[in-house]
């Protein structure tokens, strides 16, 4: 199990919780954050600090965001396991479908 971010993270891209993870799982798309689900030791450290609530235990996603925890799982599925964000920088490979998502604000 891990933790998931879901759609209140979708260009806010706050990254307090980069800053809070222990182990540099958390990875940056173009639209929102996505963390690795064989990196995170399921700490639990970013979860409090995301100031728009968008992160969940996996078990606990709300059904009206259960599929990021699909977009989470395809995002990894191309990038795969690089060991650490950090030296991977931003990764412009957002699942097509949050693409297309319309622009907060919109």
């Amino acid at each position: 199990m891990t933790y998931v971010i879901a759609e209140p993270c979708v260009d806010v891209l706050d990254k307090a919780c980069i800053d809070e993870c222990p182990v540099d799982c958390i990875y940056e798309g173009d639209r929102m954050l996505y963390i690795h689900p064989d990196e995170c030791v399921d700490c639990g450290a970013c979860e409090p600090v995301c100031p728009v609530e968008a992160i969940y235990y996996e078990d606990d996603v709300p059904d009206e965001w259960a599929e990021y925890t699909k977009a989470n799982v395809d995002f990894f599925d191309k990038l795969g396991s690089p060991g650490g964000a950090s030296k991977v920088g931003k990764v412009s490979d957002d699942p097509q479908w949050i693409k297309d998502l319309s622009p907060r604000g919109e």
